[in-house]
């Protein structure tokens, strides 16, 4: 089995580290932060994902361990992946945790005289592996990629919530490298254990596969938000028009004469918004980089406007459509997390829309399984956190669902049995809009 490093111990650097300590490989994380990498050794989870506690619980201590000490981990190891954060800034991502990373890989490397593997597992934009990894390694090692180093740009497709099963059985596996002997050594880390397509190709074709595949998820979001807006428009339901396009053969075929849906299709589905750390960052850095190279980038301007706008939408149905609004002044929002199944609250929908019921003077009650607290920690008291569904339910004039977490799917029982009379917004259309008397969703006339 081999021995890796990962520098960066946040959501992709963990998901990674302890997957692959599952698999059999000895892996250290290294991260700066004192507190994470004893959070580790002692099988505390920094971030919820599911699964991911009894990973840790299996592996640490046998194959899985944290450090501070990047030098040392480096050295005793075969394989070092940057996994640092790459935010936005602006205009432009953010290469300041990445080039500090590398440089000190660098310096670990000039101690080191046998052959090394760097893999870029951060998300950054096209020629950055090449034309900003490439020189500083080879700078600080005083060595030659190609020759005593490889130098990989290996993307993730992890999603939030499902993250583990994602890099356990993955639908395909990136690898781009400088040279062969670099990606073939790459690919034999999760050759013997993923049944899956390979893609070995070059390290910028890599980076814009990943930017590409998360814009293209992003427009068909925003393009069916836009669908969404107009059906509310002229007074139809948006999800009747939905089902009629999802049953076209070219998005769920027909296979062994049977109907298949693919997880594709959630994405055609109208809602208030995307999220998280990936879809918003991603697609503004795409958009920026092809402003730069002169190509006129108006598809993801305009995917990224109507985003920005969609959360939006929840307030116009307050206001338009919620009978004496201005009279209900408790208000019940269901939902943190900009996703199902994790506490990340990046560029969550329910931001902008708590902003705005804070600034029209309403007292905002917040319940999330998971994310209410890191939620809370924003806005501080200006909202109030629930602990029990039914009971929050019974205190407040309206409730607006911003999250499809399984435990709402229970709502209309809920509020039949303790307060029938409740107005309900549906930011994501996971109720049935008859389930309940007052119903309100989004992309319904």
């Amino acid at each position: 089995m081999a021995k890796i490093s990962i520098i960066g111990t946040g959501y992709v650097g963990l998901i990674s580290g302890a997957c692959f300590s599952e698999i059999g490989h000895h892996v250290t994380c290294v991260d700066l932060d004192d507190t994470k990498v004893n959070n580790i050794n002692n099988k505390t989870p920094p971030i919820h994902e599911v699964g991911l506690q009894e990973l840790l619980d299996k592996n640490v201590g046998i194959n899985l361990f944290a450090t501070n000490d990047l030098h040392e981990a480096v050295l005793n190891s075969d394989y070092t992946f940057i996994a640092v954060g790459t935010p936005y800034k602006e205009d432009y991502i953010d290469l300041t945790f990445i080039k500090e990373s590398v440089k000190q890989i660098g310096l670990a490397l000039k101690d080191k005289s046998s052959y090394h593997t760097v893999i870029v597992k951060s998300t950054v934009i096209p020629k950055t592996t090449s034309d900003v990894v490439k020189p500083i390694i080879e700078k600080y090692s005083k060595k030659n990629v190609g020759t005593d180093i490889g130098l990989v740009m290996n993307p993730e497709f992890l999603r939030e919530g499902v993250a583990i099963d994602d890099f356990m059985h993955p639908d395909r596996v990136v690898i781009g490298g400088s040279d062969k002997k670099a990606s073939e050594l790459v690919k034999a880390l999760y050759d013997c254990y993923f049944d899956t397509d390979y893609i070995l190709t070059d390290t910028t074709t890599a980076e814009m596969i990943k930017y590409s595949a998360n814009s293209l998820l992003a427009t068909l979001i925003s393009f069916s938000n836009e669908i969404g807006n107009l059906c509310a428009a002229v007074g139809i339901d948006s999800q009747e028009v939905e089902r009629g396009v999802h049953l076209d053969a070219r998005f769920s075929p027909f296979i062994n004469d049977k109907r298949v849906f693919p997880s594709s299709i959630i994405y055609l589905e109208a809602g208030c918004g995307f999220g998280g750390s990936c879809f918003p960052k991603d697609v503004r850095a795409l958009h920026a980089f092809g402003e730069k190279q002169n190509v006129s980038m108006q598809m993801l301007n305009s995917v990224i406007k109507i985003n920005n706008a969609q959360p939006q939408k929840i307030i116009s149905i307050l206001k338009n459509k919620v009978p004496n609004y201005k009279n209900k002044k408790d208000i019940l929002i269901l939902g943190a997390a900009f996703k199902a199944n994790t506490d990340d609250i990046r560029e969550s929908a329910t931001i902008p829309v708590i902003e705005a019921l804070i600034e029209m003077k309403f007292n905002i009650s917040l319940y999330d399984p998971i994310a209410g607290k890191n939620m809370q920690k924003l806005f501080k008291d200006k909202i109030s956190l629930e602990e029990d569904l039914t009971s929050s339910i019974k205190s407040n004039d309206i409730v607006i669902l911003m999250t499809m977490w399984d435990e709402f799917i229970n709502l209309p029982n809920i509020i039949n049995k303790t307060k029938p009379d409740i107005d309900l917004i549906d930011g994501r259309r996971q109720i049935k809009k008859n389930s309940v008397k007052n119903y309100f969703g989004i992309g319904l006339g």
